[in-house]
């Protein structure tokens, strides 16, 4: 049946993360089996469904996967659900294409999702109802089957909007939330925190739950989500995934200043035979026995540097096993981590050292956004001239690259390294700031499993 809904807005920072984690938090409370989804490359957002949910949330992204395989994934993923929820990203019609082929309204287009506009109604009554009605006269705003009130001053205020939306836009108000600091989840500067970092987020998400089902129709909301017209589907079950037996042995950094990894990567990796034993760079004494490499994901190395630089035990080890020839691939963050230092303002630590580059954290973002990168002969994948989709992050800048370093990779969109280059090879590390989804990037994992367990490795 696929019963299903896209939570979107007119624009970003709207509230549309806050109502989806609510309502997905809310229907599990209820006993529904919630199958999250985010549009878009994001792991934070995610990270915070997932927990919401009880359920892994998956990325469904045009850019890096193309629309079969953003429809495949969503067709695989929210098999066996009770209810799929969607959270959009940026605005309902914001996307990279002019003709809207990549924004939330082809999303619904492509996935035949009803979708409820949460709108902000700070310093707006009347206003509001043009707003609301230029998206439902919009192509593709024919999805759109509800409003979400949020950031309502009052009862007058509420009063005023409902008003004007009734009289001019033929879509029903499924509730109305009202102004309130206490759900607000704490941002940085690559967006919310980390759900991973503390227990913070757990009591902030029972706000959340609470606040949600209290002001907003959820009843409503998954009628809405059960009238979805019914999708194709070859094969309505999702397939089993055979695991074959381990033949490389990688330690994967994950602990609240390393978490940034797709899940379907992580699946991927193991069935090229990639076992991934999962470490703390923040309390783990030393890596676990017997890996044969190094998994360095991306996350705020820099939030947590006094943390990070305090186990130097663990850090001399990495450093004395890359020197040794362990394998090593770093994304982002893990970047920074194998730097030998890591400049933040008026602050310097060191780091692994095992890369011989700085970085420094600027205040604002280095490269942000989607990112193409082409292979080159330093690798042997992808191949010289083959193009990647693939995004980026970060805040941070490599200053100084020291003797030996090659380039993976040349930069065809984004920034990367230093805006015409990205991957950093030296001697058997690979650490870059694009981030790839194995799903857009035929050759990625079997690469890594190839590159970890030295087969294929220039």
């Amino acid at each position: 049946m696929y019963a299903r809904i896209m939570i979107s807005a007119p624009r970003k920072s709207s509230g549309k993360t806050t109502v989806a984690l609510g309502v997905a938090a809310a229907w599990r409370a209820q006993g529904l089996e919630v199958r999250p989804f985010k549009k878009g490359p994001d792991f934070i957002d995610p990270a915070w469904l997932t927990r919401a949910s009880g359920t892994t949330c998956h990325n469904l992204d045009f850019f890096m996967m193309g629309s079969d395989v953003v429809r495949q994934n969503f067709l695989r993923y929210a098999a066996g659900g009770d209810v799929a929820l969607i959270e959009g990203n940026h605005g309902y019609f914001d996307g990279q294409d002019l003709e809207g082929a990549d924004c939330g309204a082809a999303l619904a287009d492509l996935l035949r999702l009803p979708v409820v506009l949460v709108v902000d109604c700070k310093g707006a009554s009347r206003g509001i109802a043009p707003l609301v009605k230029g998206h439902l006269d919009f192509p593709g705003g024919e999805w759109i089957r509800g409003v979400i009130l949020n950031n309502v001053a009052s009862a007058r205020h509420e009063q005023r909007l409902r008003v004007a939306l009734e009289r001019y836009c033929p879509v029903p108000i499924l509730g109305a939330i009202p102004r309130t600091r206490t759900m607000e989840i704490s941002e940085r500067h690559l967006g919310l925190q980390p759900v991973v970092e503390g227990a913070e987020p757990v009591r902030q998400l029972r706000l959340i739950q609470e606040t949600i089902a209290g002001h907003v129709d959820l009843e409503q909301i998954l009628a809405l989500a059960r009238s979805a017209e019914p999708l194709a589907v070859c094969n309505p079950t999702v397939p089993e995934v055979v695991m074959p037996p381990p033949t490389v042995r990688v330690a994967m950094a994950q602990d609240e200043a390393t978490h940034f990894y797709y899940p379907e990567n992580l699946e991927a990796l193991q069935q090229e035979g990639v076992e991934l034993v999962p470490f703390s760079m923040l309390t783990a004494a030393q890596l676990p026995a017997g890996v044969d490499g190094l998994y360095l994901g991306g996350g705020f190395p820099e939030v947590f540097m006094d943390a990070l630089t305090a186990n130097q035990t663990l850090l001399a080890e990495i450093r004395e096993r890359a020197e040794a020839g362990m394998p090593i691939f770093a994304e982002c963050g893990g970047l920074m981590m194998l730097a030998e230092r890591i400049f933040w303002g008026d602050r310097c630590v060191q780091m692994i050292g095992a890369l011989p580059i700085a970085v420094n954290v600027e205040k604002r973002p280095v490269g942000y956004g989607y990112m193409r990168i082409e292979g080159s002969d330093a690798l042997a994948w992808p191949g010289p001239g083959v193009q990647v989709a693939c995004h980026e992050f970060h805040h941070s800048r490599v200053t100084r690259i020291g003797a030996g370093v090659e380039f993976a990779f040349r930069v065809v969109r984004g920034f990367g390294v230093d805006g015409q280059h990205d991957g950093l090879v030296y001697r058997n590390i690979l650490a870059c700031y694009a981030h790839m989804h194995a799903q857009g990037t035929p050759g990625w994992a079997d690469f890594l499993a190839n590159f970890w367990s030295a087969k294929k490795r220039k």
